[in-house]
């Protein structure tokens, strides 16, 4: 990936697959939201993209899927939470489980959760309602989390980043 358009190419391939699972893959809709797994996969195009690339791939894909699932209201949150969240990551290691990666992924998860706790709160002018989705939040970061873990263990065993070109 060492090429700019491989980096391109690369980004809206995580796009597409953050949207595809955030809008649709295992989704279980809450109030005022839903919760769902693209989280993951954020985290996963963190580790293998510079960070421009990752934070645009996270913001993008997860703005569409708020967008064309009938969430617009959290789009411009999403954007910035969600690449916040990707900044989080190095892709600089040989392996994407490392433990500078695994703290990310909590942290990211700690970005998510308050991200959207202020941003709810300042929608609905109330910080002490907004609390009833902090749960919810936490569920989707843990279960995102996890999935990420799995992930990026069976990816360094496959050896993805031995195949791939250096970014």
């Amino acid at each position: 990936m060492k090429g700019h358009t491989g980096k391109i190419v690369l980004a809206s391939v995580f796009a597409a697959l953050i949207f595809v699972v955030t809008a649709y893959l295992p989704r279980l809709p809450i109030p005022p939201g839903y919760i769902h797994f693209g989280d993951a996969f954020i985290c996963i195009a963190a580790c293998l993209l510079p960070a421009p690339y990752a934070a645009a791939s996270a913001a993008i894909g997860a703005a569409a899927a708020d967008m064309l699932t009938g969430y617009a209201v959290w789009t411009p949150a999403t954007l910035i939470i969600k690449a916040a969240m990707a900044l989080t990551f190095c892709p600089c290691s040989q392996k994407i489980a490392t433990g500078r990666n695994m703290a990310a992924a909590f942290i990211s998860g700690l970005i998510g959760t308050a991200g959207y706790y202020i941003y709810e709160a300042l929608f609905i002018s109330s910080f002490s309602v907004a609390l009833a989705g902090i749960p919810y939040n936490i569920i989707q970061g843990a279960g995102s989390m996890v999935i990420f873990v799995v992930a990026a263990l069976a990816l360094d065993r496959a050896g993805i980043k031995k195949i791939m070109p250096p970014i």
